[in-house]
């Protein structure tokens, strides 16, 4: 059964910056891609940033330059590192695990960004 844990959100002012983490158990992490997705509200969840099980990464044209994301195969653990933080970057953050077309959802973790 996969379960994956978020941690690290929180209020931050303009210009400020968070470190997410999603512990992952129940799956062996190396194998699989693993994302981080937002969602605001009453409108759909977007794309963040992903890393595959060789390390490739890809980011949403939003947050390129700012925000990195990196995993830690031993800790079984996958990070946002979220620099540079704009109003807009408020959401809930959702971490995802997908192995063989299949995706699995953490809880998501409050991320808001205001003076």
């Amino acid at each position: 059964q996969v379960q994956l844990v978020e941690s690290g959100g929180g209020s931050v002012q303009p210009g400020g910056s968070l470190r997410l983490s999603c512990a992952a158990s129940g799956i062996i992490f190396s194998r699989y891609t693993m994302g981080w997705y937002r969602q605001v509200s009453g409108k759909q969840r977007e794309f963040v940033a992903r890393i595959t099980s060789l390390g490739f990464t890809n980011y949403a044209d939003s947050v390129k330059g700012r925000f990195t994301i990196s995993r830690d195969n031993a800790k079984n653990t996958v990070y946002l590192h979220m620099n540079s933080l704009k109003p807009e970057d408020t959401a809930v953050y959702y971490c995802n695990a997908e192995y063989d077309r299949k995706g699995s959802w953490g809880q998501g973790t409050q991320v808001t960004v205001s003076s």
